[in-house]
């Protein structure tokens, strides 16, 4: 069984949510469609969700290999900003609890 993720936790687990961790995660990078897969949504799902970031600009199309056309997170936009900011807080915050844990422990 997978470890829930701190951010899913807190946001809620749901699909538009495991894609937006999975883009925050990488957000240095841009994914195709496929790659998005791996953040345990189905195809369908996807081909729902994307056009719906676009819209929202939280989401943009950065090039086209071949057929396929790669997408990358907007840290431009100030609601990734934040997203972004929550993300990082609550990892670091889980972080620290696990340091502290070993500290006691040790």
């Amino acid at each position: 069984m997978e470890e829930e993720s701190i951010f899913l936790e807190y946001v809620g687990d749901n699909p538009r949510m495991r894609v937006l961790q999975y883009l925050i995660e990488g957000r240095d990078f841009d994914f195709t469609l496929t790659d998005m897969l791996n953040a345990r949504v189905s195809w369908g799902t996807l081909n729902i969700l994307v056009p719906k970031l676009l819209k929202l600009e939280i989401v943009v199309k950065t090039r086209k290999i071949g057929r396929a056309t790669l997408y990358k997170i907007n840290q431009e936009n100030k609601t990734v900003k934040q997203l972004i900011v929550l993300y990082d807080s609550l990892l670091l915050q889980k972080l620290d609890q696990i340091e502290q844990k070993l500290e006691v422990s040790a």
